[in-house]
């Protein structure tokens, strides 16, 4: 899952057809997507907007922790060339703890559109740890290196439910990989968990734990699964 982001300007042909990509690669039908006609601009947020889940499309990020870490981001994101629009490059990521319904995943697509009403550009994608796996399972046609690389080397990158999948040596390599290169680059990763740092641990084993506990801020969300507290009220 991928999008970029640029400043406002008329829908041409080229931008057109980056927006079918980008559909193409989120797996949604573009005629379920309003477009907007040739003579109007679309929003850097309106952009964002159009590339996320409907169900987050208006998330907003209040916890603290969160906001800290989308001013840090924001802070730190460059200027490609003299004119441009800054962008994310490097800067420290979150690792969100807590039970299923606590908010974790809301929270992050939120902070993903806070740096964009900030006015920084955010090239971006956002999986399941178990859709991650998926992706990258060797299989004929598929080029799992080529696309393990492009998520790795992504600027900004949301990682949902670690942990969740099912636990292999496949499984706890191809996620030390990835982990592991955003180690080393100092990406920003928006990391979700149910799980303990301890089960963590033993469900990814001892180097993706390591450098998870350094490379992360770990947030705590209250134990509450606020879907089940919406259904009994």
């Amino acid at each position: 899952m991928r999008t970029r982001h640029r400043e406002p300007q008329t829908l041409g042909e080229g931008t057109l057809d980056r927006m079918a990509r980008i559909l193409a690669a989120r797996n949604i039908d573009p005629a379920t997507v309003a477009v907007p006609a040739e003579d109007e601009t679309v929003s850097p947020l309106e952009a964002l907007s159009a590339g996320m889940p409907p169900r987050y499309r208006a998330a907003v990020a209040d916890h603290p922790q969160v906001l800290a870490w989308v001013r840090t981001v924001a802070e730190a994101a460059v200027a490609p060339n003299r004119g441009a629009r800054r962008q994310v490059t490097i800067g420290p990521s979150l690792l969100m703890a807590g039970v299923v319904g606590a908010g974790k995943t809301h929270q992050a697509y939120g902070a993903v559109r806070a740096l964009v009403q900030s006015g920084v550009g955010v090239r971006w994608r956002a999986t399941t740890a178990a859709d991650l796996y998926a992706d990258l399972r060797p299989r004929p046609g598929v080029d799992s290196e080529r696309e393990l690389a492009a998520v790795s080397r992504c600027p900004l990158l949301i990682i949902d439910d670690l942990g969740a999948a099912k636990a292999s040596d496949w499984t706890e390599e191809v996620t030390y990989r990835l982990i592991n290169r955003r180690y080393n680059y100092e990406l920003p990763t928006l990391i979700t968990t149910n799980l303990r740092i301890s089960d963590l641990r033993a469900q990814l084993g001892d180097r993706v734990a390591s450098r998870l506990a350094q490379m992360t801020t770990r947030v705590e969300f209250e134990q509450v699964d606020r879907r089940r507290h919406r259904l009994a009220a």
